[in-house]
């Protein structure tokens, strides 16, 4: 083959057939060699021959002429080769230049697609900002709408106090004339106070049942309410016919409320003084044999019992010998126990004589008192003895005091102390009555679960707030000039929304806790209408300040408002964002403000972003207090309003140094006041904190004024002032060994989670006695450095504690061998196999501080210090551990099932295995809220196993398992399985518990969600009102509680003021008073109160007065629960006689009357009688609210059921369906009222033979029925129903399918 040189000629150029239009072509140059040349290099095969013949010359072009033909046909199809090539490519080309065209085609209309889809994208935006412009202009009008509709409600407030005091000040005109013997009496201008009257409808849950406290005039927010709801679509209704302040409040409501608040708050013992069980010790030489047989081996046995239920034990006990030096001690120490116990014999001391009288004599109703009387068969009592104990029978007039007689020996007396005190600290201390050991806390346990349903609390968080409240309420504020402070907080709450969290900032020891707890306290006795939600902030790294379980308080709190607390859960991430939602819910529901004061919101670990609802725009009635430390305050919160702390001045130091002196019996001379007065003009020198610690200091007991004084002065500033009280401190103790314990005990507070409890401290220091401790304790008290809280010893302020780290730590390079020490005494806890609160609380968190990742792992393996943990609602602290640990959900879940399978093989008795259902039933739980449903059924189911093998199959626990795991089938939408879980755990509650105990309440709950979730809605219904009835009962039951022991009080109150002359109010007070004995339950009392009420307006306003009417009303309603209808119907009857005479036709009052009347009839079965008053109802309403009103709706609807009943169907036919009508073209064709309706027809078309249509109606009221909204339980009702107002026919059975 050649090499196709000729094929191109020299310069020509050769186009690329692939290049398209866009290609280019290129030349290539090509050397062409002449062929003589190459020929004669053919025969150049060695030298030149000169002379050759002609024959070889010719036989040279022979075979040049063949190599030129063989070189010709080669060439020739070499070209023809080439040609069909260029061909093909040439196709190619066209093939390409085709597919170039269809690509550029679809490339256009995929860039016309494109700036289509972008002008719409660039549209869309557009109307979205112009919506939120629109969003955000009728926020702004909806707001200023607010701001003047609350001005115009203030307005009308005063004009309505105003009339409201110009009617008395006529009323006692018009008495004045008719004791003259003038008659006066016009219907219209009536003083009868139903005109104002209504309350909502039995049945319903009230909404504002806090709204009106129990005062003589209503509420700002009663008053509008009462305006709305007569201007609205329903009649009063209700048993009971009630005035001011019980205008929204009727008796199932309340009890309802009552049940509501009962149900998650937790009981904090009264009696119990910081938590801790304090048995107060008098004994003298003749009996401290029994004392300490009893000390040494019965009070362990009580310690472990407190500890058990989470409360602290203490014998308090001051040795005689010592007794003179701590009187001051002695009486603090007898008012904080709560149980005081004296051993008496022979002989009486005056020590003894003294806590006698301040225990027994001045205060026998203050604890528990308990008597030990050791006598002799052969002698009697001796003189001092006898005197003793006649002082205490004669102070003991209700017999409270226990007398424990002995004859027997030391040990015998002993346990029968141990006995006493055991049954007095069960039953009157904490609550447990009538139950062993083991059985009481199995039922603690139940019943903690009963209370709170699924909501895990931890007691200890709540009572450390209500004693920091306390403590800081019960501080003197007086000399520290608040009431500026109070008065511009005030003004602040006050300004129209929508209103930023407010800011209270301060330096160090300012002073923000007192002022906001002093105001706090003012608002709740000015503003009873208003809820409080409080936190105070301890020191960082503390439980107090963990921020997901501050929020997880709050919520808990709102929830004691809704009636289901189901919903809450226990992610913390869902219950930081769930906070706001829960607000915005309650702020809709409550009548009156709702403020939340957090203090110290600085000291939260990472607060900008665990608080960030603060920044959002809140509710209209909801406010937010906050304090911060001026230092520390996040940038973006300095924006918001602040109200400053500034130092004291001149004259507020004074009086504060004046007032410590003074409580000392001490005076400064003038040259010292200068100096004091010099002195404290910095603001360093001049805050709250520091001028109350200089003058304690300066009057403090060891060392002159004069010199305390000048050593005081040298410190410039809070914290170097703290660290000189505790050198004083150190100094004033009298030995090395006092000294030493001082500093231990601080640092170890300092080096702790939450503190040390006295007890623990006396175990960590085994040498030390109570009452050196005590003595300590007060001395570090006073001088603000240490207090207790919970129990617990802790520093009172931040710089009490910088102060200790700073003096006893080196800086906190110390705290490690401290922590150490707590690590052991926690672990020999353990190894005795006792987790409390304590170990689970403080062990996990000490290994997290020394970094000790294998031991905090091995901690949170011990599955009691887990499930302490958990059922205590540390669900957040727990997850944090083992994130430190470096575990994940999935592998945490292994190492406790490892773990429990370890600890299964160690159990064999059946106590051991209760433990151990317990703890997979926890595991369970845990792993459910963990959203590991899947890895929560195989504990639940263990734990079912177990506790029906080893308890019974009916017991009460079986039925918590069965609860638990229905749960898990409910998450996984597995209704069918869960119904029947929560079927067999209510069956086994009823038989252990009893038809109408809390468990079935909840259970029936339970079901009545399930039903819910199923659409199942009238099915739910009636579960959830027969929850609410035992909820009601149990209410009743424990009327101890909050909500009725404000209606006693009141009640008390209301009772002196009915001793007086007859007269018109104290008429007026009776009635109050019987309706506030019908809402306790108590019907006897309160018979008595309404008919003193009516006998008195009777007698004082005359028989024929409205408020007779009102009396009757009240007392008929009674009688109606009674089940006296005669005599109900009889006053009924006299009411609607006096109010048509005296009210005009269209009055409230009168329909309330007409209403009630009517109902009581058809009760009866007196239809007859009770039609021309259900007409009367009817006219009342077209003449108030017009022919097209829903109210007037509702009494067409009564009319025509009234109608059906006595089968005057041709007469009901009209009323349905103008009824139907009115509700179609007021409150829309979807509406409950519409399907309701629908719903009679259905049956009225049924009755009359009309299957064809009654099932038509039928379909379009289940229509309606099923698409109607569900709050947290039971149906949502509208705002424009009348519900208990209307009464419709039962549904008959399924339709026949023949008549479909």
């Amino acid at each position: 083959m050649g090499t196709a040189s000729s094929l191109v000629s020299p310069g020509e150029v050769i186009e690329d057939g692939y290049g398209g239009e866009g290609g280019e072509a290129c030349e290539i140059p090509v050397e062409v060699k002449p062929k003589a040349r190459l020929l004669r290099s053919s025969f150049r095969r060695g030298p030149r021959v000169i002379g050759a013949s002609f024959k070889s010359t010719g036989s040279v072009d022979l075979e040049y002429a063949a190599e030129y033909e063989r070189l010709r046909k080669e060439y020739e199809i070499f070209r023809v080769s080439k040609n069909n090539e260029i061909t093909s490519m040439q196709k190619k080309e066209a093939k390409l230049d085709e597919e170039n065209k269809r690509l550029r085609a679809e490339l256009q209309a995929l860039q016309k697609t494109y700036q289509k889809i972008l002008r719409e994208k660039e549209a869309a935006l557009e109307a979205k900002y112009q919506a939120m412009e629109r969003a955000a202009t009728f926020e702004h009008d909806r707001d200023k709408v607010k701001r003047q509709f609350k001005i115009f409600r203030e307005t009308k407030e005063k004009e309505i106090q105003d009339l409201l005091r110009a009617k008395r000040d006529l009323e006692a005109k018009l008495q004045q004339l008719q004791t003259q013997g003038i008659h006066v009496f016009s219907p219209i201008d009536s003083d009868s106070d139903d005109n104002q009257t209504t309350v909502t409808a039995v049945g319903t849950q009230c909404e504002y049942w806090t709204g009106g406290v129990l005062g003589s005039e209503p509420s700002m927010g009663s008053m509008m309410q009462l305006q709305q709801t007569f201007r609205g679509p329903e009649f009063a209704h209700s048993l009971i016919d009630v005035e001011g302040p019980f205008a929204n409040v009727s008796r199932d409501d309340w009890d309802a409320a009552v049940a509501s608040l009962l149900q998650v708050s937790p009981h904090v013992p009264q009696a119990l003084w910081s938590n801790t069980v304090r048995c107060y010790l008098i004994a003298t030489q003749d009996t401290k044999t029994e004392l300490d047989i009893f000390i040494r081996k019965h009070s362990s046995v009580l310690r472990r019992m407190c500890e058990g239920l989470g409360h602290f034990y203490l014998n308090v006990y001051f040795p005689e010998e010592n007794t003179s030096s701590y009187a001051a001690l002695r009486k603090q120490e007898i008012e904080r126990s709560s149980v005081c116990l004296i051993l008496l014999k022979s002989t009486v001391t005056r020590s003894m004589t003294e806590d006698c009288d301040e225990a027994f004599v001045k205060n026998p109703d203050g604890h528990p008192l308990v008597l030990y009387l050791r006598t002799e068969e052969d002698s009697s009592l001796t003189g001092p003895v006898r005197q003793l104990l006649e002082r205490v029978n004669a102070a003991d007039k209700a017999a409270k005091v226990k007398v424990v007689d002995h004859s027997g020996s030391a040990e015998e007396g002993a346990k029968l102390i141990f006995a006493q005190l055991e049954k007095i600290i069960k039953q009157e201390l904490l609550g447990l009555e009538g139950a062993d050991d083991d059985s009481k806390h199995s039922a603690i346990d139940v019943g903690q679960e009963e209370d709170l349903g699924d909501v895990l609390w931890d007691l200890h968080d709540e009572q450390e707030q209500i004693e920091s409240y306390q403590q800081a309420c019960s501080s003197t504020t007086s000399h520290l000039g608040f009431q500026k402070y109070i008065d511009r907080l005030n003004d602040m709450i006050a300004a129209p929304p929508p209103t930023p969290p407010l800011l209270v900032s301060g330096g160090p020891g300012s002073g923000k806790s007192l002022l906001l707890s002093k105001w706090m306290e003012l608002q709740q006795k000015q503003s009873p209408n208003t809820l409080f939600l409080y936190h105070f902030v301890g020191r960082p790294l503390s439980i107090s300040s963990e921020p997901v379980l501050i929020i997880k308080r709050l919520t808990v709190k709102l929830l004691q408002h809704f009636w289901s607390i189901s919903g809450l859960s226990m992610d913390p991430s869902k219950i930081l964002e769930e906070f706001p939602r829960w607000l915005e819910r309650l702020s809709a529901r409550h009548q009156g403000n709702i403020i939340i004061i957090i203090d110290s919101i600085d000291q939260i670990q990472q607060a900008e972003r665990h608080m960030k609802w603060l920044i959002d725009p809140l509710p209209v009635n909801v406010r937010v207090v906050v304090s911060v430390n001026v230092e520390t305050c996040p940038q973006a919160w300095r924006l918001w309003p602040t109200l400053h702390l500034d130092p004291l001045s001149p004259r507020e130091v004074k009086s504060v140094v004046t007032g410590e002196c003074q409580a000392t019996d001490l005076r400064l001379t003038k040259d010292q006041e200068k100096k004091l007065e010099r002195h404290c003009r910095s603001a360093s020198t001049c805050n709250a904190l520091y001028v109350t610690l200089l003058a304690r200091m300066i009057t403090r007991s060891g060392g002159t004024l004069e010199k305390n004084l000048e050593q005081c002065l040298q410190c410039q500033d809070t914290l170097s002032l703290y660290r000189l009280a505790l050198r004083m401190m150190l100094k004033s103790l009298n030995s090395e060994r006092e000294r030493h314990i001082m500093k231990e005990m601080l640092c170890l507070v300092f080096s702790s989670h939450n503190g040390v409890s006295e007890s623990e401290a006396l175990d960590l220091f085994p040498g030390l006695e109570w009452p050196a401790l005590s003595s300590l304790l007060h001395h570090l008290n006073r001088l603000c450095i240490v207090t207790l809280r919970c129990g617990l010893i802790r520093f009172q302020h931040l710089q009490a504690c910088e102060a200790v780290r700073l003096e006893f730590l080196g800086g906190g390079s110390g705290c490690a061998s401290y922590r150490e020490k707590l690590i052991h005494y926690f672990n020999q806890q353990l190894s005795q196999d006792c987790v409390t609160w304590r170990v689970a609380d403080e062990l996990p968190w000490l290994h997290q501080q020394q970094e000790d990742k294998t031991k905090l792992q091995l901690s949170l393996l011990n599955l009691f210090v887990s499930q302490n943990l958990y059922k205590r609602g540390h669900f957040s602290e727990l997850l944090a551990y083992w994130q430190y640990v470096g575990k994940d959900k999935s592998s945490m879940a292994t190492e406790y099932f490892d773990s429990l399978k370890r600890y299964e093989k160690s159990c064999e008795s059946e106590d051991s295995m209760t433990k151990l259902a317990n703890l997979y039933e926890t595991l369970g739980r845990f792993l459910k809220d963990l959203g590991l449903p899947s890895q929560a059924v195989a504990p639940l189911q263990r734990s079912l196993e177990i506790r029906e093998t080893a308890l019974d199959p009916d017991h009460p626990s079986v039925a918590r398992s069965l609860h638990q795991l229905a749960g898990v089938y409910v998450q996984w939408k597995k209704y069918g399985n869960a119904e029947q879980l929560y079927k067999q755990a209510l069956e086994i509650s009823e038989n252990a518990y009893g038809a109408e105990h809390v468990t079935v309440a909840q259970e029936l709950e339970s079901i009545a969600m399930l039903y819910q979730k199923q659409n199942k809605y009238e099915q739910a219904e009636k579960l959830r009102k027969r929850s609410v009835r035992i909820r009601q009962k149990t209410a009743r039951q424990k009327g101890h509680m909050y909500g009725f022991t404000l209606l006693r009080r009141r009640a008390l109150q209301l009772e002196e003021l009915t001793l007086g002359k007859d007269t018109a109010d104290c008429a007026k007070t009776l009635n109050e008073l019987g309706v506030l004995y019908y809402l306790q339950n108590n019907l006897d009392a309160a018979k008595v109160f309404l008919t003193r009420s009516l006998e008195m307006r009777q007698r004082v306003l005359g028989p024929d007065h409205p408020d007779c009417a009102q009396s009757l009303n009240n007392l008929a309603a009674l009688h109606t629960e009674r089940r006296e209808y005669e005599t109900a119907e009889d006053m009924y009857e006299r009411a609607l006689e006096i109010r048509r005479k005296a009210l005009s036709s269209d009055h409230p009052s009168l329909a309330y009357t007409v209403k009630h009347l009517a109902m009581l009839y058809k009760r009866r079965g007196k239809l007859e009688k009770a039609v021309p008053l259900y007409e009367l109802s009817l006219e009342i309403r077209e003449k108030s609210f017009g022919p097209k009103h829903p109210s007037v709706a509702t009494a067409l609807v009564n009319l025509a059921v009234l109608f059906c009943q006595l089968k005057k169907h041709s007469e009901a036919l009209p009323l349905y369906e103008r009824a139907l009508k009115v509700y179609e073209d007021s409150l829309g064709r979807s509406h409950p009222r519409v399907g309701e309706t629908l719903k009679n027809l259905a049956v009225l078309s049924y009755e009359e033979g009309d299957f064809e249509r009654a099932a038509e109606l039928y379909k379009c009221a289940m229509e309606i029925k099923e698409a109607e909204p569900s709050l947290v339980c039971g149906n949502a009702p509208s705002h424009h129903s009348s519900s208990g107002d209307t009464f419709s026919l039962k549904t008959p059975a399924p339709l026949p399918h023949a008549a479909r």
